[in-house]
């Protein structure tokens, strides 16, 4: 194929500025690698004015990004503009009516209407790719679909948001609290305009959302993934589960069980010696485990200019190249619906609690949990004040529902101070 591949890029933020920079830098090596060049005919964004350190002039301007998926000088439209709802749904739909290839980063997007987009452009023979909109410059979508598509997918696995590892590893390398960490990350511009999609675990549950639907060929369900952010978590909970030889990082975990599709965002211990244990700033970190392949790690920047502008790029060259797979790695039409199973799996957990100074206190807590099944593995007694200890405790494996009895049971005693931590240890 001899003719170019023209690209209508929709959004000029950070990600859309580092594609054409790409695309002006390697113009060459692009063409080499693809047999065809690559060239950019028209751009969109909110501001035409605005001044982004790259030249623009060549390229013809559209103020709607609705114009600019239909315009037909474009082959494949580039939604880099972010959202679920307004300019970036009506574009993609007009882009795939309009016969154009889709790329975008927009994990939102897809999480809630990545279904109809995609049983809408594989009716029209167009593709839909995303390796930009899961982990940044890391290629786990491309691992899943092609490097892995041999595989029965055990479990998925990974730090999938770079703020909120920033914010748990600084604060314990700095001794700081939540708080104190959370204004810092705000300041130097790490968080979202509204930080609940990071803190919140939501950025990181809709990547989560779109790897388990192609991993198991079940139709994306963000709203089945159980949410739990990081803003609960105090540097005692850091310090003392070090002290333990554990790692707290804000875990996403999907798995097919017996009873559905499980799948997590929410703070984990890990070992503190494992890959994910190690991992350090904003860097992302993706487990796949396979039944052939068994376990392999990626690892990578997850944002930024440069790593989530070269995802951008490898699904530019796929399809400039002539691949063409399913969104998400089978046909849209045949995914199934999953049933959402809740914490399926059991696990041991960390707890941490204020126990009273009261005689035999820790026995009525050990009588609760033996009472709900759930049996000690390790206990810690920190230094106390004049009424109340800080206690911790490592259980056997067990499950949340069983968790959720014993802590409930501490309710209704008068030994238990304030409100127990519950996090889940992970096995890695």
């Amino acid at each position: 194929m001899t003719q170019p591949l023209r690209l209508g890029i929709a959004g000029l933020g950070t990600v859309g500025v580092g594609v054409v920079r790409i695309v002006q830098k390697h113009a060459d090596l692009l063409e080499a690698r693809c047999g065809r060049k690559i060239v950019i005919s028209a751009v969109s964004a909110r501001s035409r004015s605005k001044n982004r350190d790259v030249d623009l002039s060549d390229y013809a301007w559209e103020d709607d990004p609705v114009k600019l998926a239909a315009r037909d000088d474009v082959d494949v439209y580039i939604e880099l503009m972010g959202g679920s709802e307004g300019p970036a749904k009506a574009s993609t739909e007009a882009g795939i009516a309009a016969g154009k290839d889709i790329v975008t980063a927009n994990k939102a997007l897809l999480a809630i209407h990545g279904q109809a987009l995609a049983e809408a452009a594989e009716a029209e023979d167009q593709v839909i790719r995303f390796e930009a909109a899961v982990a940044g410059g890391i290629p786990v979508v491309k691992s899943l679909t092609e490097g892995l598509a041999g595989n029965e997918i055990n479990r998925i696995m990974g730090v999938m948001n770079g703020s909120c590892n920033y914010i748990l590893t600084r604060m314990e390398d700095a001794g700081l609290s939540y708080e104190a960490v959370f204004d810092e990350a705000n300041q130097l511009g790490y968080l979202e305009a509204d930080p609940e999609l990071d803190v919140g675990g939501i950025d990181a549950g809709h990547k989560l959302a779109l790897l388990a639907s192609i991993a198991y060929g079940t139709k994306v369900n963000f709203a089945g993934v159980d949410l739990e952010g990081i803003g609960s978590v105090t540097i005692e909970d850091i310090h003392q589960a070090a002290d333990m030889g554990y790692k707290i990082k804000l875990l996403g975990v999907a798995q097919m069980t017996g009873r559905g599709l499980e799948q997590r965002m929410s703070p984990c211990l890990v070992p503190d010696t494992s890959p994910l244990g190690q991992l350090q700033g904003g860097t992302n970190m993706v487990v796949l485990e396979g039944d052939s392949v068994g376990q392999i790690v990626l690892r990578g920047a997850g944002a930024g200019e440069g790593p989530t502008a070269s995802a951008v790029m490898s699904d530019v060259m796929d399809i400039a190249r002539g691949l063409r797979i399913s969104t998400f790695g089978q046909p849209a039409i045949g995914l199934r619906e999953a049933r959402s199973a809740h914490s399926a799996i059991p696990a041991p957990y960390y707890l941490r609690m204020q126990l009273l100074d009261k005689p035999g206190a820790l026995g009525k807590v050990a009588k609760l949990l033996g009472e709900a099944g759930i049996s000690i593995d390790r206990m810690r007694q920190y230094g106390h004040d004049d009424t109340a200890a800080p206690v911790l405790i490592v259980t056997h494996k067990t499950t949340r529902t069983a968790l959720n009895e014993a802590l409930e049971a501490f309710e209704s005693t008068d030994v238990v101070s304030g409100t127990p931590v519950a996090i889940r240890i992970e096995a890695v």
